[in-house]
């Protein structure tokens, strides 16, 4: 039989308890995907209907891991975009495809913000995103627009190109100019010299 301990020591035991700290609800981007909703390899078969409940239930959304939700939601963003049924490369697919690969490492690395390696993908992965979207503004804006807006993206400009100024850089303008200067006068003369056989030319090409 278990002996009962005394005060003091359940005290101590539940002092040393490792507190367990509660996580926070993280709003994902797969909230919206029904849980009744058949896993993607499942959707079309004929006999779906005639299956058990509990059969329907082990094949739906309910049961599936993130991987299968992740590839479900990536589907969805891709028929938004799509310009046929048979599109699956297009600027768009890709960009869509992108996001829904970005919004996975969003929502993981606000769970694990030291994971390193899939940040750096993450970043990647927008950098790429980043490409397409500037090349479909300037191709086809009215694609731009319409990916944009169904896929809920916020496109800002790139910043324009500034160079800091440094007193090296300064010197070596500086330099740089004096240099063109001198190259220019010691070609004055013959820069003359030919505009004036153009001159010559003309004349005789007139006459």
């Amino acid at each position: 039989f278990r002996q009962a301990c005394s005060p003091f020591i359940q005290t101590a035991r539940c002092y040393a308890r490792p507190v367990r700290r509660r996580k926070k609800d993280i709003p994902s981007h797969l909230d919206d995907l029904p849980p009744t909703m058949l896993k993607k390899d499942y959707a079309n078969v004929p006999i779906i209907n005639s299956v058990d409940d509990v059969v329907k239930r082990l094949l739906s959304l309910e049961m599936a891991s993130q991987k299968e939700k992740v590839k479900i939601k990536t589907q969805q963003l891709v028929e938004k975009v799509r310009r046929s049924p048979n599109d699956n490369g297009s600027s768009e697919v890709q960009v869509a495809i992108l996001t829904a690969k970005i919004r996975t490492y969003e929502e993981h690395l606000q769970r694990h913000p030291k994971d390193k390696n899939n940040r750096r993908r993450m970043l990647m992965d927008i950098d790429r995103r980043k490409k397409l979207l500037a090349y479909l503004r300037r191709v086809r804006y009215d694609t731009f627009e319409n990916t944009c807006k169904q896929l809920n993206i916020q496109y800002t400009l790139p910043p324009p190109y500034s160079r800091r100024i440094t007193k090296r850089w300064l010197v070596k303008k500086a330099f740089c100019l004096k240099v063109f200067q001198e190259v220019r006068k010691m070609k004055a003369p013959e820069r003359l010299k030919q505009r004036r056989e153009w001159r010559a030319r003309a004349r005789a090409a007139k006459e």
